[in-house]
């Protein structure tokens, strides 16, 4: 089970990842190798889909894995023909495509658009390979009675399903029931493999698995990490060996904490930025940023800028001062005074005296803005600003002001979830970093 991270639109260093991935797997002993679905493109490639030279790219990727010997290989791909395009899986083997199959169930709700872009497909794929008949699915397909049960009238002895399901609160778990209630009712051992790692605002969060006919899990691989899981299957019994050290299970705000750690890492690493830098105001949203950046990316590549005005008071100064050498990160002062007046001046003609209100106020924040943005520009650090979910809803932040950034560590969490993921950051250190 190749649990690994391939990114949108590189198709080349995704064959080569695979490639490598393959080697490796034959050496240890693996017969098959599964990869994520679309792991080829990367998931979600979107209005790559549309573009006329995919087709022949992908092919060429695929003709780069021919000379693989002596291991099956399982490839997420979007494949395309005078039938349409279709989100479909290979089956590669000595050289040669043995056959594909083309996902049926094609979600269209939340994050998922696949009716925008894939065609439906229409028949059932199963290979036979060392005494065993292996059905293909893929992601959404599982979710679904109706094409598990397809393949077990057909005579199906294993699944194998290739999936991208992003990360969710409680996923895994959810995950895990629709397994166990699919195997059980097909009295089919099934090997789930899923992608991992982030894509754009979308995060991966691994937890492949592979699970018996009677709905207990065999094997799971770590969540948020790259993997290579191997599992073996009894041909006879049709039972896997079990696995000898499971996983942390990770508690609600460890697995929402890794996530947005895994999110900005990603992202800022795909976008090529050399390190990021944020505004440290000495109150906890900015804090628990500070604190996701270091661990995502590490403290030399985080910068932290503290931008007092008169309303500042001295506890901000010194928490924001604090958190910052306890991080290690590079931290600067950078008083706004003097540009907030300089701003006000050159206005006051145009207020003609009107009295103060929020417009003032807003000032405050939209300087501080231009500095981080203008420190941004001088030295290539990407911005990312620290409003929560709960701010961003009812509007409470300011535009050009605070929400002046290329990314929002918080965008998704509500204020009460950041108090919870402060406090759970705290208790993994004898010294709280926030």
């Amino acid at each position: 089970m190749a649990q690994s991270h391939f990114l949108v639109g590189d198709i080349t260093a995704n064959a080569e990842k695979m490639r490598a991935l393959a080697l490796q797997a034959r050496e240890q002993g693996a017969d098959v190798i599964i990869f994520p679905e679309l792991a080829l493109l990367g998931y979600p490639p979107q209005d790559l889909l549309l573009r006329p030279s995919l087709s022949g790219r992908i092919k060429s990727a695929l003709s780069t894995l021919s000379d693989i010997d002596d291991i099956v290989m399982i490839v997420g791909y979007p494949h395309v023909d005078h039938h349409g395009t279709f989100n479909s899986a290979a089956i590669l083997h000595n050289g040669h495509q043995k056959g594909f199959y083309h996902k049926q169930i094609l979600p269209n709700y939340g994050v998922f658009d696949e009716r925008r872009y894939f065609d439906k497909g229409r028949n059932q794929v199963l290979f036979d390979y060392k005494g065993i008949t292996i059905g293909l699915l893929i992601c959404e397909d599982l979710w679904e009675k109706g094409p598990i049960a397809e393949l077990k009238k057909q005579g199906a002895d294993l699944i194998i399903s290739l999936n991208a399901s992003p990360f969710e609160i409680e996923k895994q778990d959810n995950r895990k029931t629709m397994l166990a209630k699919r195997s059980r009712e097909n009295n089919l051992p099934i090997v789930y493999v899923n992608a991992v790692g982030g894509q754009d605002d979308l995060v991966f969060d691994g937890g492949s698995m592979a699970v018996q006919a009677d709905g207990s899990v065999a094997h799971e691989a770590p969540r948020f990490m790259n993997q290579l899981l191997l599992a073996t299957l009894d041909v006879k019994t049709a039972k896997f060996n079990s696995q000898t050290k499971a996983p942390l299970t990770l508690s609600r705000e460890s697995e929402m904490y890794q996530a947005l750690v895994v999110g900005l890492r990603d992202y800022v690493n795909h976008s090529g930025f050399t390190g990021i830098i944020l505004g440290l105001s000495g109150g906890i949203d900015s804090a628990l940023t500070l604190c996701i950046a270091v661990d995502a990316l590490g403290a030399d590549k985080v910068y932290a800028v503290m931008m007092p005005y008169e309303y500042t008071s001295q506890i901000s100064l010194e928490d924001a001062q604090a958190q910052a050498r306890r991080l290690n990160v590079s931290y600067t002062v950078c008083p706004i005074f003097d540009a907030v007046e300089g701003i006000r001046h050159t206005l006051a003609p145009l207020f003609n005296k009107s009295p103060a209100d929020t417009t003032e106020e807003n000032i405050q924040a939209r300087a501080r803005g231009v500095v981080l943005m203008a420190l941004s520009n001088k030295f290539g650090h990407l911005v990312i600003t620290t409003g929560n979910k709960s701010e961003l809803a009812v509007g409470y932040s300011t535009l050009y002001g605070d929400m002046a950034g290329g990314f929002d560590v918080l965008k998704d969490v509500y204020k009460s979830q950041v108090y919870k993921l402060a406090s759970y950051r705290n208790r993994l250190e004898d010294t709280p970093p926030s």
